[in-house]
């Protein structure tokens, strides 16, 4: 599996005007959702063309990937990581460009530690940019890309164990091809989230991995305590100096 595609690559679109548009405001996102997550060891599974990792603080970060300059190479189908290990993982658009983007997504629950986190980015298919890739001839990146409904992706978290916590969307500006364009309909990214919210062209995700903990009933042995027995009292012996001294004040 690979995101480049046979026309544009990853790396050539991203350098074009629509490509710098959406990597400003992705690694905006990105940026300011792994800030303040905390751990040992942090993957990026693809798009190792842009570092997505560069603001966390975790001092371990490896980006994944079957093939070009990555730290680790793998299928993302079948990390060779062990489970429960991981504290965060980021997914830039991994799910439109694999054949099984669920085995996927098993994966990264797999490898989560309890209360781990993942982040991830997707393009929205109800979108201009989902509309431009159903009327498009060509199949460079990202218009190669099974562009995956939101509705279903959260069915996915929720089915792996991953509870979302937050989600936004950008990139509401139709993906022109000539950066005067894109000025043009600047508005649109501003008025974006307040008229037509659900129709930007890329989606955020941020989930937890949940792990339902089991808790022990105990018995309540207050309720069984022996009652309170009525016992005489004890004379308490007294020293023979006090008893002498009792003799003297009674002669």
């Amino acid at each position: 599996m690979s995101i480049a595609a046979g026309g544009l690559s990853a790396t050539q679109w991203l350098a074009s005007p629509p490509g710098q548009y959406l990597f400003a405001r992705e690694q905006a996102y990105f940026d300011g959702a792994v800030a303040d997550i905390f751990g040992y060891h942090a993957l990026q599974l693809g798009l190792e063309q842009i570092d997505l990792l560069r603001a966390s603080r975790i001092p371990l970060r490896v980006c994944v990937g079957p093939q070009g300059a990555v730290g680790l190479r793998a299928d993302f189908r079948d990390l060779p990581i062990e489970s429960n290990s991981v504290d965060l993982m980021v997914l830039p658009h991994t799910l439109e460009f694999t054949e099984h983007p669920h085995q996927v997504m098993r994966e990264v629950a797999r490898v989560l530690r309890a209360e781990g986190h993942v982040v991830i980015s997707g393009f929205n298919p109800v979108s201009l940019w989902g509309l431009r890739r159903s009327v498009s001839a060509r199949r460079d990146f990202p218009w190669s890309g099974r562009f995956i409904h939101l509705p279903r992706v959260k069915d996915w978290f929720a089915l792996v164990g991953l509870e979302i916590v937050a989600g936004s969307m950008t990139c509401y500006a139709p993906p022109c091809t000539e950066q005067k364009w894109l000025d043009r309909f600047c508005f649109m990214e501003k008025a974006g989230d307040r008229w037509w919210p659900i129709a930007g062209g890329v989606f955020f995700l941020q989930a937890i991995k949940r792990v339902r903990g089991i808790r022990l009933i105990m018995p309540k042995w207050s309720d069984r305590v022996a009652p309170r027995k009525n016992l005489s009292p004890v004379p308490e012996r007294v020293r023979d100096d006090d008893a002498a001294a009792a003799r003297t004040r009674i002669q």
